[in-house]
């Protein structure tokens, strides 16, 4: 070897054991500038308050009637289909960073600052929560010294990342968290405390919503598989079964809604309470087995898992299908369009590809780390476990691309061994232009930024279009426009589906229905009043005693209303041709809204 290879050598062994002793606190600054850089890029749509997402907005509302004094068990919104309210199937477990920071600084800096602050920081803690998690996945499944690589992927996760930024206040940012926490408590090496930490993640990601149920029940059939292969995991199953069981158990007590406490489809209810206390038991019940005989281990798990399935089918067969449990006519009209339910292949190409670049870097780290770790069964046993998900998530895309948080998170661990298996050649190279450029190719490999190279190859012949789609959405979010509909009496105003959550987070005034699924009725209610014709609109205004019908031209969801039927009552809006009981209010110059008053 020559002199300068050793001492390329000893570099890399000393910055090996510096990686390996400073990780978390490495993972923390990581965290602490990736957020000051986010916060400052976002600081003036953090102080316009411009939360863009229909979830965003209504989860704001939620802590402010919370804070305003409704009931931690009553989660109706009732400035949506007023007087009885809108139903939502959600929890109070994410409302609660943001009223703790909405409480804590309104003393310093006053209510409106405050609130502010809350939804600025509040995505920052599972940020953090999710990069610690994903650091510890790759220390224990890839390299001790691994985990910038893995923080590099995540931070370069085009779907994952806007996930946990300043302003992203809904609950989807903590169970992309709470995944990750079960998914380190899959990789730690001591049974128990993986055991326990994937149950109660499990548990609290249940509570908050349904929507990772299938990457849970996967981590739960993996931790049942670890003790079919080996009878040294009886102390994690345990500990997985009572923690997922007695954790979900609690939850429900503390968090579940008056409305959840029926036995409802989309959220933890008694229904999935039950699915789940049965599990958690069976894989307790299990770990006290003692058959050394893996074919009997695997009969045992699989007559349990039956008994569960068969009891679950008898006791809810009405929770076999979609959760939604929407009507026919509303699923066809709405749910099967909203564009996060649709498969990728349905997306436009340069979205697809960007979803689907990092799972398939990943997919080739796993291939190439399960090969070296082929003979450590305590390593290729948990690298199985995260690829199989990996490629179960994949495989989701083709079925509803919502899943695409979830399949970039999935696809860390392996970005992070593609990346140890590609960069250090690169960096040992004797050829600088080797060095720099193969270096910064691999990163580009490892990360999924590779997909930016076709994208920018290729002109967007949509571009202009989506960008004055992006511009109007602004617009019609603006509270600055908003304010002159604030300055009217407080009423109920009839305005379209995915611009009512921001009417009420805007203004004082009631609206009829946001995009949620079990308030149907309301939905329809509006798609019919807007998108159909007078009557229809007159009945709709008469049923919510609504002083007012609001729209703003331009709006993404505008289709849902018939935009290409001039017959609809939304485009006779649109053209100022309203119905005689409808009369135009003024609104200041520029305003993007059309608002007219009804009158008798």
């Amino acid at each position: 070897m020559t002199e300068a290879g050793t001492g390329a050598d000893a570099r890399d062994m000393a910055d090996h054991r510096f990686w390996r002793a400073h990780w978390l606190i490495g993972t923390l600054v990581a965290w602490a500038l990736v957020s000051c850089v986010t916060l400052l890029a976002k600081w003036q749509s953090v102080m316009a308050l411009g939360l863009g997402d229909t979830d965003d907005n209504l989860r704001l509302a939620q802590v402010r009637a919370w804070l305003d004094g409704q009931g931690w068990y009553d989660l109706r919104h009732y400035h949506l289909a007023p007087p009885a309210g809108a139903d939502i199937h959600w929890s109070r477990l994410p409302d609660l960073p943001i009223a703790a920071i909405d409480l804590l600084l309104t003393p310093v800096v006053g209510a409106e600052m405050a609130e502010r602050w809350a939804v600025a920081l509040a995505p920052l803690i599972p940020f953090a929560i999710g990069l610690i998690a994903l650091a510890l996945i790759a220390r224990r499944l890839v390299a001790p010294h691994a985990w910038p690589l893995a923080l590099l992927a995540a931070c370069c996760a085009g779907i994952l990342m806007p996930m946990w930024m300043p302003l992203r206040i809904d609950h989807h940012g903590w169970q992309l968290a709470l995944l990750a926490v079960a998914l380190a408590g899959l990789a730690d090496p001591r049974p128990a405390r993986g055991g326990v930490t994937s149950g109660i993640a499990s548990a609290l990601s249940l509570a908050i919503g349904l929507e990772m149920l299938i990457f849970l029940a996967l981590i739960g059939g993996a931790t049942a598989l670890f003790w079919v292969r080996s009878q040294e995991h009886a102390r994690r199953i345990a500990a997985y079964g009572a923690s997922l069981a007695g954790g979900s158990g609690i939850a429900f007590l503390i968090f579940a809604s008056e409305a959840n406490r029926a036995p409802v489809c989309d959220a933890l209810s008694p229904v999935w309470l039950s699915a789940v206390a049965a599990a958690g038991a069976a894989l307790a019940l299990l770990s006290l087995t003692r058959n050394e005989r893996w074919v009997v281990r695997l009969m045992l798990a699989g007559i349990a898992g039956a008994l569960i399935a068969i009891g679950f089918a008898l006791l809810w067969p009405d929770c076999l299908g979609r959760p939604e449990g929407v009507s026919r006519e509303l699923q066809a009209l709405w749910l099967d369009n909203v564009q996060e339910a649709r498969p990728i292949w349905r997306q436009d190409w340069q979205k697809a590809l960007i979803v689907i670049a990092l799972p398939l870097s990943g997919l080739a780290g796993y291939a190439i780390g399960l090969w070296r770790a082929r003979t450590d069964m305590a390593r290729f046993a948990p690298l199985l476990a995260l690829a199989a998900m990996a490629v179960m998530s994949i495989l989701l895309l083709f079925w509803q691309v919502r899943t695409a948080p979830a399949a970039q998170l999935l696809a860390v661990p392996g970005a992070a061994l593609l990346g140890m298996a590609i960069i250090p050649p690169m960096r040992r190279s004797g050829q600088m232009l080797v060095r720099v450029f193969g270096t910064v190719a691999a990163i580009g490999v490892m990360t999924g930024l590779w997909a930016v190279v076709p994208i920018a190859m290729v002109p967007d012949a949509d571009a202009a279009e989506s960008e004055a789609s992006d511009t109007a959405e602004a617009d019609c979010g603006s509270l600055e426009a908003m304010a002159a509909l604030d300055r009217l009496p407080p009423a109920t105003i009839v305005a379209p589906v995915d611009l009512s959550p921001r009417l009420i987070v805007g203004t004082h005034h009631n609206a009829i229905a946001g995009p949620y699924h079990r308030n149907g009725e309301a939905m329809m209610d509006v798609f019919e009043g807007l998108g159909g014709n007078e009557a229809r609109l007159r009945e709709t205004v008469e049923r919510y005693s609504a002083s007012y019908v609001l729209i703003c031209p331009g709006m993404k969801g505008d289709w849902l209303y018939g935009v290409e039927d001039e017959g609809r009552t939304f485009n006779r809006l649109v053209s100022d041709d309203a119905p005689s009981w409808l009369v135009s209010v003024a609104l200041p110059e520029g305003s993007p809204y059309r608002l007219w008053r009804v009158v008798e």
